[in-house]
């Protein structure tokens, strides 16, 4: 499986602490025929943390019975503690998804031999494909990206959603992937030069918005239309930030709502509504 295009880390859409799987449905009929190349349930933009083990289960199974083929589904499988992430894959497992994107231990902060460890136990575990998430400013811990090359070597790690911050980092990586492993940006403000330096799109919460902006800057640069696509990415890049001022996925649900998508702007704790300041920078730009 080679992975590209545009990606979207679907919300998890909450009514009176229940998963409202009615718009759970309505939001992956509306993306899909957006054209999002796949769909990623239980991601952070998920709410993943606060997710418990049977709504776990449900969703998987809810969002391939709502996808039904129609495109790949990669589901959202990782943490800290090694052991209980391989009995995470089990349960993936009877499902007929396409992958796991599965997040570097957070917290533990161990060094790279013990990154490289943890994602070679996953590798041996499953025949599932797997995508790396680097995001050290959730995990405390960089994915270096020598550490990527040598796990790229695995048969089943597929790609990375690089979201290091460090955009030097991400240039050498761009620059140097190894052939058929996919650098899919997690930044969603780094869509652009990633596809210009040769990465394969993006896996960006701020898609639920600009859907087919998104799309068809992807389309544009592959077609060789660069200025065609700066000049759509120009108006996005000024969007994106406010996607982002207050915790994810916050702002996009608050959206969300607004656009008729759900019925309910609900997030589970520790995330709160967004401000007020913020809620009219929104309805602004809506």
């Amino acid at each position: 499986m080679r992975i590209d295009g545009v990606w979207l880390p679907i919300v998890t859409p909450f009514l009176e602490d229940k998963v409202d799987f009615e718009a759970f449905r309505t939001m992956i009929d509306y993306y899909i025929g957006k054209g999002v190349s796949g769909i990623i349930p239980l991601g952070t933009t998920g709410e993943s943390p606060t997710i418990d083990e049977t709504e776990f289960e449900e969703i998987i199974e809810k969002t391939m019975e709502y996808v039904h083929g129609r495109v790949p589904v990669i589901v959202g499988a990782g943490g800290n503690n090694t052991k209980k992430v391989l009995e995470k894959l089990k349960t993936v497992e009877k499902y007929k998804v396409n992958g796991v994107l599965s997040v570097s231990p957070y917290y533990s902060r161990p060094d790279q031999r013990g990154i490289y460890e943890h994602f070679l136990k996953m590798s041996e575990a499953t025949d599932l494909n797997i995508i790396i998430y680097n995001i050290p400013y959730r995990t405390g811990r960089n994915v270096e990206n020598e550490t990527l090359f040598k796990l790229s070597e695995l048969k089943n790690i597929i790609g990375v959603k690089d979201a290091s911050g460090d955009i030097k980092q991400s240039l050498s990586l761009l620059l140097n992937a190894p052939d058929g492993f996919s650098v899919m940006t997690g930044e969603d403000i780094f869509f652009y030069i990633t596809l210009i330096y040769g990465g394969q799109g993006g896996i960006l919460a701020s898609s639920h918005i600009e859907t087919e902006s998104f799309i068809e800057i992807y389309n544009r640069v592959k077609n060789n239309d660069h200025q065609g696509a700066f000049k759509i990415w120009k108006r996005l890049a000024g969007i994106i930030p406010l996607l982002f001022e207050e915790p994810n996925p916050a702002p996009i649900k608050y959206c969300l709502n607004k656009m008729g998508l759900i019925k309910s702007q609900e997030l589970r704790l520790p995330l709160v509504a967004i401000s007020e300041k913020l809620q009219r920078k929104l309805d602004n730009y809506l």
